[in-house]
């Protein structure tokens, strides 16, 4: 039997079917609260650094379909967090503890998935360091992503964003392509008494346009989940990204146990 690993195979088929980002030759445009244009354009500005003002963290899992010492099926879902660290606070977190790794000593549990996050690790101005979904364009992202049969991105809303008149409000709004595990998950989070809204309902954040890296995965759908200041605040007891991970509070955690029964179902 061959040896050519299953992760190898669905990245080949996964890249071949993910459409260019731009025409070659040209820059997409900025978008309209975006600094840079994709990501590529922010590595290559020389007065931004990696590891000061940003870090990109992932984590692939590598498996042969013949290798029978697996003791869980081949992770074939992908968590992402393109805006983590100190754009969007709270979604490193978060995307650590959905693909089954503790924040704080990233301690794994129960099913683990491939993850991938671009954090911002300024102490102020972490907001320019924003790439619109559509444009990111990080090659390991774009792998991770391209693997993957499921995909759920994390981000950050303003309740006005969301089109709520409350700036407290506690929401979490459902978006992206895959429509059967949006219904799933808007369920099940209603369930345990959060309140999920479809994204569908707020074309801003409805998450469903191809090009957004969330549905760029071998089925050219995924779901992306807005949540808002006030429900990511009330997740941690210490809220600085160098709190987070060892605060995370009961919230947090119905959360992510919620999101995480709906992936392995």
């Amino acid at each position: 039997m061959s040896n050519v690993s299953r992760r190898s195979v669905l990245v080949a088929l996964g890249a071949a079917a993910i459409p260019p980002m731009v025409v070659a030759g040209a820059r997409p445009a900025v978008a309209a609260d975006d600094h840079f244009a994709s990501n590529t354009a922010l590595y290559a500005d020389p007065s931004v650094v990696e590891g000061t003002d940003y870090a990109r963290r992932f984590r692939r899992h590598a498996a042969l379909d013949n290798d029978e010492t697996l003791s869980s099926p081949y992770p074939d879902t992908a968590i992402i967090a393109p805006h983590g660290g100190g754009i969007e606070t709270g979604t490193s977190e978060l995307c650590l503890a959905l693909a089954g790794y503790h924040p704080k000593d990233l301690t794994a549990s129960g099913a683990v998935y491939d993850y991938w996050m671009f954090e911002g690790l300024r102490s102020s101005g972490n907001g320019e360091l924003h790439v619109t979904s559509i444009h990111c364009d990080d090659p390991v992202a774009l792998a991770t992503v391209a693997g993957s049969r499921r995909t759920v991105s994390l981000h950050g809303c303003k309740a006005s964003d969301a089109g709520l008149t409350d700036p407290e409000a506690v929401a979490v709004l459902v978006g992206g392509a895959d429509t059967a595990l949006k219904a799933a998950l808007i369920s099940a989070y209603r369930g345990i008494g959060v309140t999920a809204i479809d994204a569908a309902t707020v074309s801003a954040l409805d998450g469903d346009d191809p090009r957004n890296i969330v549905n760029r995965n071998l089925r050219g759908a995924g779901v992306q989940l807005e949540l808002t200041t006030a429900m990511r605040t009330r997740m941690f007891g210490t809220n600085t990204r160098a709190g987070r991970k060892s605060t995370t509070l009961e919230s947090f955690w119905s959360f992510v146990n919620a999101t995480r029964q709906v992936l392995v179902a």
